[in-house]
């Protein structure tokens, strides 16, 4: 039976050249790789406090959103943006870097906490609390200490290690059509065997 159908993806991440290759910005690489699969772009708009722009998946219409608002604050770029177009939480899908997953892996989730990510937790917040919304979670590994995390997830990975996330990402991009038409078990069977 299918699910709910998605109508915005979002990109978690840092603004600025210097946060691009970070592992924290991983939900917004796969978020700049599906536009320019798909032959979209992104552009700067105020209004919803990020880079917006929309690409068309087998007819259905997605928005591209990555809130530059810093991450901590990515709740504030979703939620202009849900109210102006009057998106529900569930028609919402949010990539972000998952520091729980090793490298490599990349999976789709329904719901549920924020885990520690502190974008996924201003974006509930924003929200009303209401966590309902997707995840794509892109395996970046753990540095062993707790005491680490900041620091390793605002570094860029080892070149061996960005080419698998990589390779994650683009199974999450072939994926994506089963996710838009709202087949959640397809998409998740697509990506999770790999």
């Amino acid at each position: 039976m299918p699910g709910d159908s998605l109508k915005v993806i979002v990109g978690l991440g840092n603004p600025g050249p210097k946060h691009d290759s970070d592992r924290h910005n991983a939900g917004v690489i796969f978020l700049h790789h599906l536009c320019k699969s798909y032959g979209g772009t992104l552009g700067g708009e105020s209004k919803f406090f990020g880079e917006f722009g929309s690409i068309s998946v087998d007819g259905h219409e997605i928005k591209l959103l990555f809130p530059t608002t810093f991450m901590n604050h990515s709740g504030k770029s979703v939620s202009a943006l849900c109210k102006f177009f009057k998106i529900e939480p569930q028609h919402l899908l949010v990539a972000y870097d998952e520091i729980d997953f090793d490298v490599g892996v990349t999976r789709f989730k329904g719901g549920g906490g924020h885990g520690g990510h502190n974008g996924i937790r201003d974006i509930i917040s924003a929200l009303g609390g209401q966590n309902g919304f997707y995840r794509l979670r892109i395996g970046v590994g753990h540095p062993g200490h707790k005491s680490m995390v900041a620091n390793y997830v605002l570094s860029p990975p080892s070149r061996t290690e960005a080419q698998i996330i990589m390779s994650g990402i683009e199974e999450a991009i072939r994926a994506i059509p089963k996710a838009v038409a709202g087949e959640w078990e397809d998409a998740m069977k697509l990506l999770h065997t790999n």
